[in-house]
């Protein structure tokens, strides 16, 4: 979402770190390419004066040019302003202190509410809390029916009625609650294609009926300023505590999330970042402020390795790596896990300096060599699998008629799994080994399906336009 503003403010920062000195010159014309990357991006133009009101004044200050490095300095201000203007610090939920919590949700049609209630009811289920998942929405067909295979998928509990009155719906689900000791409800409201008097008076019965806790507006990101527009119109008429941003992993410039904080003075809470059920994330904005200066996400990565790999196979794999068994069946244990935590090149954008890296190297990763290598693998027999060593010519030939690769794939793996065994018996010796060629980038662990795969595909060139 965020990678054509990461671009612009990758050009920014070369510019700035590269001038010995920093002058009000210098500044001005840094701002000017701030502020023209933050008005493309679909930012609020009062959001964005007011930050780089904020920027200038630090930055023409003693803050910057008394430092030893000015422009670094620079950039950390802009880090800061960023943060600070998504909120500065994580919001969490509110729970209430005699159960049950109740989290009303809102917005628009289409907008992922549905989707979202079963997302946080199965983060809140997997922290040892006993959910309810209330349907309220009687007017879209099948919205009812949705949230029921959700929670059946989930093994969550939804609470339906032949009532068509949402207010006596959401009512009776709370009496359920408090009957049955369930701590969290989460009311997914009807939502419409536009507002209007009718959705809003709805919304406000069922605040005076049951009155919930938090009431979070659902904005989908790729609706832009008019996301912040509708979502300050839901404040206005029922106090909202906070936002669950959806479709951040779409091509949606990011205005709304740099702009939502601001506008409505409520917190972004969580943000979808995919279709599936483990893709929604709490919203972190000293984390995004570095995801989009190209500073990468250490935290978020480890997160979603400690989410993804179980403590117990870490452990047995660190002993097979320590006794130098670590066999094909382990590394495609490992590869499938890697590809759990999402796509290649978002979790490359993760790590410190790789984004840029990216970007100069005008390459990212290629999603197709890893589903080679697995098939690959797959085609092996379990004893070639534990001792590669026993694939001979005519071995191969199998496995690449098998896997629908050639040889060549085959002999490229098997060098590579090679090299990276020698590098894993110098790391039990403690010593530091030099990454082999081919085999670019680090930082994945070490089955580093990138570094196995020795494959980057290239981003295809801009066309140039000729001048005639």
């Amino acid at each position: 979402m965020f990678d054509t503003l990461t671009e612009k403010f990758n050009t920014v920062i070369r510019d700035v770190t590269g001038k010995g000195k920093l002058s009000e010159e210098n500044i001005q014309d840094a701002l000017k390419s701030v502020k023209m990357a933050l008005l493309e991006a679909d930012v609020n133009y009062k959001v964005v004066r007011d930050f780089l009101n904020r920027v200038k004044d630090r930055s023409v200050g003693e803050e910057v040019h008394r430092s030893l490095n000015p422009g670094q300095q620079f950039i950390k201000v802009v880090q800061q302003e960023l943060t600070a203007l998504m909120g500065g610090t994580d919001s969490k939920v509110k729970l209430a202190s005699a159960a049950p919590t109740i989290i009303m949700m809102a917005g628009l049609q289409g907008s992922g509410k549905t989707t979202s209630v079963a997302k946080l009811a199965r983060i809140y289920k997997n922290k040892g809390h006993r959910p309810l998942m209330v349907a309220a929405d009687v007017y879209r067909p099948a919205a009812i029916h949705q949230l029921q295979v959700l929670g059946r998928d989930l093994g969550i509990p939804v609470y339906s009625s032949e009532s068509q009155d949402p207010v006596a719906i959401c009512s009776a689900a709370k009496q359920k609650a408090v009957a049955e000791g369930f701590d969290l409800v989460f009311l997914d409201t009807a939502g419409r294609l536009h507002i209007d008097d009718n959705l809003m008076h709805e919304l406000e019965r069922i605040k005076a009926d049951v009155s919930p806790h938090e009431i979070l507006f659902v904005a989908d990101a790729m609706t832009g300023q008019d996301a912040v527009n509708i979502a300050q119109r839901f404040n206005e008429r029922l106090e909202i505590t906070g936002v669950i941003l959806t479709k951040l992993d779409g091509d949606a410039r990011g205005g709304a999330a740099l702009s939502i904080r601001t506008v409505t003075e409520k917190p972004i809470k969580f943000v979808g970042v995919g279709e599936k059920m483990d893709q929604l994330e709490v919203f972190h904005p000293d984390r995004v402020a570095s995801r989009i200066l190209g500073m990468g996400d250490m935290l978020t990565l480890i997160e979603k390795a400690e989410s993804t790999f179980d403590e117990q196979q870490a452990v047995q794999l660190e002993q097979k790596i320590r006794k130098q068994q670590f066999t094909l069946d382990d590394f495609r244990d490992q590869l499938k896990g890697i590809r759990k935590m999402g796509s290649l090149e978002n979790l490359v954008k993760l790590i410190p300096g790789m984004g840029r890296i990216q970007e100069l190297n005008a390459v990212q990763p290629d999603e197709r060599e890893l589903t080679r290598i697995d098939a690959i693998i797959s085609s092996m027999t379990p004893d070639e699998r534990s001792s590669y060593q026993i694939i001979n010519g005519s071995r191969r030939k199998r496995i690449a008629r098998g896997s629908g690769t050639t040889v060549q794939d085959i002999n490229r793996l098997l060098q590579q799994f090679a090299q990276m065994q020698k590098m894993m018996k110098m790391f039990t010796k403690g010593e530091v080994p030099a990454m082999p060629a081919g085999m670019p980038g680090a930082g994945m662990g070490m089955a580093n399906p990138l570094a196995m795969g020795g494959k980057l595909r290239k981003k295809p060139k801009k066309k140039r336009k000729i001048r005639r």
